[in-house]
């Protein structure tokens, strides 16, 4: 559905090299497979409208000799597509075994040309020539119920893993979607429903799976009352869009267009912050075109201090990370980095090469995206992971998908635990400072303390650790930085934090002093007495104002 650079020709779709009959796909099945049916849809595109009104269908063992689809003693002719998006399912009248099938259009849009996505249904077999070639699709072990499952079936299976395991499990609601449908989440702890000091708490779109004891899983799963619990023939649209039409993928505040602004001003940091973005009074108004869903999960995301998240779509296989916006509004893809890029590159060109990771904006621009909003405005970092072109593979593939992205998943969250970890104290009173600026020399992105004092990813709430992965500017590869943490009426403190190649974080606290201006301001507050080495040093203060005057002239 999407090819590696965004809107040029060979992306969204096949299309023929010329406009008659004689044009075809071939797939390769690799081995004798018994084939039922074919799914088609039209070009995936916003330049063009193009797709095959009909097509027959041709099968082969060799690619010499081809037989075709019959429909009795005619060659069957299969009603194709109406529209781009669509999926059109022709079961075939006979199944056919055979290793190589072509799709051929006879007959397409007129305003457009050839072209088609499409997916083909049927069954491997063995191959009776090698009886070492087939290869058995891995049994898993984990008794999980694969199917699609719909909203109502997601809620009883949530409620039951939680009756099944009430010690490391919470099932909690963060709001209601536009029909009052509400939006389920489960936390996933050894304290369930309590933060700890030191904890890193993580939450992923549709479906997660972990559990530790410095770490926190919110696995929840977004699902519109206008898409469906799956289906084969359901498009990449499917569940995208809300029952108002609002489409989820875009519907965050711009935060990355004030921060550009700002820097082109020469602002940031010192006039306008390089993190933790407030939203744009236009986006809180209530006739904003906002979802309901999307204001609940921005909630969400301020009252919990995530640190690491990952959104699971279907489109392509491809791993997106921030930003997901070009720098330059009128270009379709850009390379547009976030701070982090300059310490720990890992955005590629080729990125199929590359296992398929790439800057979001160099593959094509996403205004308003989750990722962007999560980076600009609260201290998680949060990557888009497209599993497959086909958003909802059929249930008895599901089996295989599950064991294929297991491990991957788990490594993703165990991530979280990479990097550094402290919490800012008062020297004083050894109580947690609030709100304090923890920044990486080198990386201009800073992220605050929460309300304990705990470095972290959140804006304000609860409090969490810095720790991290590759591309955020909290989240540490191995190596020794320069980490400084500062706070309205303290001495700043900086210090050199080394991360290990162990798993686990490492710790770095800060103890910071207050400057004398503000314990003077607290004293005169509570209505206190001045201590004397206050007043010495706000006269010595005076004496250097004084010596520091200029002589006054004298009268003639």
């Amino acid at each position: 559905q999407s090819g590696i650079h965004d809107g040029d020709f060979y992306d969204g779709g096949w299309c023929a090299g010329h406009e008659d009959r004689d044009q075809w796909l071939e797939i390769d099945a690799r081995r004798p497979t018994r084939f039922t049916g074919v799914i088609t849809q039209g070009l995936n595109s916003i330049w063009t409208y193009d797709w095959v009104t009909s097509y027959k269908v041709q099968f082969s063992n060799d690619t010499h000799a081809w037989q075709p689809s019959r429909n009795g003693t005619e060659e069957a002719v299969f009603l194709g597509n109406k529209d781009p998006e669509t999926p059109v399912l022709n079961a075939l009248p006979t199944p056919v075994v055979a290793r190589y099938i072509r799709i051929n259009p006879q007959t397409w849009f007129e305003n457009g040309t050839i072209c088609l996505r499409a997916e083909i249904l049927g069954c491997p077999l063995p191959d009776p020539n090698n009886i070492y070639s087939w290869e058995n699709d891995p049994v898993p072990t984990d008794k999980l119920d694969f199917r699609h499952h719909n909203y109502k079936e997601m809620r009883k299976l949530m409620k039951k893993v939680n009756e099944e395991c009430p010690n490391i499990t919470r099932v909690y609601s963060i709001g209601k979607s536009y029909l009052g449908l509400k939006m389920y989440v489960m936390e996933i702890s050894d304290n369930p429903g309590q933060h700890e000091l030191g904890e890193s708490p993580q939450h992923g779109a549709e479906r997660g799976d972990a559990a530790g004891t410095t770490s926190r899983a919110h696995p929840w799963r977004w699902q519109t009352e206008s898409g469906s619990s799956g289906s084969e023939l359901a498009g990449w649209a499917m569940g995208r869009w809300t029952y108002e039409g609002i489409d989820l993928n875009h519907n965050f505040a711009d935060l990355n267009t004030a921060l550009w602004d700002a820097e082109d001003n020469e602002l940031v940091p010192h006039k306008f912050p390089n993190h933790y973005l407030p939203i744009p009074e236009y986006y809180t108004f209530a006739n904003a075109t906002v979802a309901p869903e999307t204001r609940a999960v921005i909630d969400w995301m301020q009252k919990y201090p995530f640190v690491l998240s990952a959104n699971l779509h279907g489109g392509e296989l491809v791993v997106t990370y921030p930003y997901d916006m070009t720098r330059t509004y009128w270009k379709a893809q850009e390379l547009t980095p976030t701070p982090d890029d300059a310490r720990r590159p890992c955005h590629y060109e080729d990125f199929v090469r590359e296992g398929n990771i790439i800057n979001g904006a160099n593959w094509h621009t996403v205004p308003g995206s989750m990722n962007d909003f999560s980076y600009l405005h609260t201290n998680c970092f949060e990557v888009t992971v497209e599993l497959s072109c086909d958003k909802f593979p059929h249930e008895s593939e599901l089996p295989r998908e599950w064991e294929n992205n297991k491990e991957s998943l788990l490594v993703f969250m165990e991530q979280v635990r990479r990097g550094i970890k402290g919490v800012v104290r008062d020297k004083d009173t050894e109580q947690g400072i609030a709100d304090a600026i923890v920044s990486v020399d080198g990386i201009n992105h800073d992220v605050r303390t929460g309300i304990a004092g705990t470095t972290g990813r959140s804006p304000r709430p609860l409090s969490t650790a810095i720790t991290g992965a590759c591309c955020t500017s909290v989240l540490l590869n191995p190596g020794e930085y320069e980490v400084t943490a500062a706070a309205e009426g303290y001495h700043p403190v900086t210090r050199t934090c080394r991360v290990s190649y162990e798993d686990n974080p490492t710790l770095c606290d800060f103890q910071l002093t207050k400057t004398p201006k503000q314990r003077l301001r607290e004293i005169l507050a509570r209505g206190g007495k001045i201590p004397k080495d206050l007043i010495l040093r706000r006269r010595r203060g005076m004496c250097s104002v004084r010596l520091a005057l200029p002589p006054p002239r004298s009268l003639v």
